[in-house]
């Protein structure tokens, strides 16, 4: 506690205390520091102690009367919120300083160091320094007591997808950890054919469909329940659900055009294969290499199904193979694809090497396939397909064989990938045996699509350098650049790891 004064000029003389008579220097007061402390403390009134309530889930800081705000310990946030707290008890006196005093962060202690200022006697100002200690408690905010509930919701999300395989959702799965958009929902349900979001506001959900409509091809339904009214204040309870349904259209899927849409995306053949899914299908031609893209709102107009279920694919073995070089498309033809190479394939299933059986056909794998090579498709020719528009179809215009992809050898590509994806916590009902196998085929989808890849987050897990690590989908670490995933996917080479010059090797001393 100190005077606050002007300067003495070097003529002015010294005044006895009138309290207890010690010389000092003039001041309206005409009392010492100490004889002063003892008839005046600015302070008073100021609570020395003050609670602050916190919420463990979330770490957040009550801010009243209903504000829960984000404060990291000895921030600017935090300092203001705890001077809030005391506004009301100074507003007789003049804040100079605040300042917080470190303390342990398990003490459930923050101290604050503040220096004030006020006119007391006679017009003299007064400084003071003291402390005030606030003490956190803990209260659970709003929104986590609807998350540990797991009943309290007022609007639900329900998407849905009427197909066997699973790439669809899972793709959207990346896409919502990406985004965040799982945060806000109180629980996330899996149950058979799709998932469940439960949200505690119906703004959540409204948010979670607009998001849906822009990222995948679906239509939605809404509607809503009664709950309770008050009829004096006439106010409406209501609880909202919100039914998502996706295109049961998934990659590596034969479809079926009609004649009328084949006709109206640039002349293509109807059958086709879906080379991707994203906010669009995404089509190619095998016979001629054209692509198209069709909207939720093109596919809901002219509804088209899959020929054929994953577990339907076949594996053949390449005897032989033309790459096709001038391919003339007839008028009005669409976009063809430069990624692509057509090819006539002569296959024979690895089922009938016994057997002279070979199927003639055409393919957009040209630029993958060579003679031996293994490859996975579906088999027209002995199949019994129930579908309005493939049954209409000149017979002479159905291939024998549509291959899909080239296969690769499962165990070994699972051994050598370093890289892993986040997963949404979820409660899981009436899953399928094969939902690992589902997996594993989407992620061999992102090693050999970039387009599908630039829109999932992959990270990397601790034991980047072990080639041969268990596989694990728990342990997330770090995000991962594309340069780096192409070099996990090319086999050999090096890359920095904290400054140090790494190279991946595997148990046999191959560089990976």
């Amino acid at each position: 506690m100190e005077y606050m004064q002007a300067p003495a000029s070097s003529s002015q003389g010294n005044i006895l205390c009138c309290t207890c008579g010690v010389p000092i220097a003039p001041n309206p007061a005409n009392m010492c520091v100490a004889c002063l402390r003892t008839q005046v403390d600015i302070s008073e009134g100021i609570p020395k102690q003050v609670t602050v309530h916190f919420c463990k889930q979330c770490e957040r800081y009550l801010q009243p009367p209903a504000t829960w705000v984000q404060c990291a310990l000895e921030s600017r946030e935090l300092l203001a919120l705890c001077l809030k707290k005391l506004k009301s008890s100074m507003s007789k006196v003049r804040l100079i300083d605040a300042g917080f005093l470190w303390t342990e962060p398990h003490s459930k202690r923050i101290k604050m160091k503040l220096t004030i200022q006020k006119e007391v006697m006679n017009g003299a100002i007064l400084q003071q320094v003291f402390v005030v200690e606030f003490v956190i408690q803990s209260q659970m905010c709003d929104d986590c007591h609807r998350v540990e509930a797991k009943d309290f919701w007022k609007a639900v999300v329900q998407v849905r997808q009427k197909t066997v395989h699973k790439k669809t959702f899972y793709y959207l799965e990346q896409l919502i950890l990406k985004h965040k958009l799982h945060q806000n929902a109180l629980n996330i349900k899996e149950i058979h054919e799709g998932i469940d979001f439960y949200y505690g506001s119906k703004q959540h959900a409204q948010k979670m469909v607009d998001f849906l409509q822009c990222t995948v091809p679906c239509r939605s339904k809404a509607s809503q329940r009664l709950i309770s009214h008050d009829i004096h204040s006439n106010t409406y309870n209501y609880k909202s659900t919100f039914s998502m349904e996706i295109v049961p259209v998934c990659k590596d899927n034969v479809v079926c055009l009609s004649p009328r849409l084949a006709q109206s995306l640039g002349n293509m053949g109807q059958v086709c294969v879906c080379i991707r899914v994203t906010s669009t299908i995404h089509l190619i031609d095998p016979r001629t290499l054209q692509i198209a893209e069709v909207d939720g709102n093109t596919y809901w107009r002219n509804p088209f199904n899959g020929l054929f279920n994953p577990s339907q694919l076949e594996e053949f073995i390449v005897m032989d193979t033309d790459i096709i070089r001038d391919q003339k498309l007839g008028a009005g033809a669409g976009m063809r694809s430069n990624k692509h190479t057509l090819a006539e394939v002569w296959v024979q299933k690895t089922s009938e090497m016994n057997t002279s059986q070979q199927y003639h056909c055409r393919t957009f794998l040209g630029h993958l396939l060579n003679i031996g090579d293994l490859v996975l498709g579906f088999d027209f020719a002995n199949s019994n397909i129930n579908d309005e528009y493939l049954n209409k179809m000149n017979p002479h215009h159905v291939p024998d064989v549509v291959l899909i992809k080239k296969s690769y050898d499962r165990s070994r590509r699972v051994k050598r990938r370093n890289w892993k994806l986040q997963e949404m916590a979820r409660d899981r009902e009436g899953m399928d045996t094969d939902d690992e196998r589902q997996y594993q085929d989407f992620l061999e989808d992102l090693e050999e699509d970039e387009a599908l890849r630039k829109n999932v987050n992959i990270f990397r897990g601790e034991q980047l350098m072990t080639a041969a690590q268990t596989y694990s989908r728990s342990s997330i670490t770090r995000e991962i650049s594309e340069p780096l995933f192409r070099f996990l996917l090319s086999g050999y080479g090096s890359f920095t790891v904290n400054g140090c010059l790494r190279c991946v090797k595997d148990p046999g001393g191959e560089r990976h």
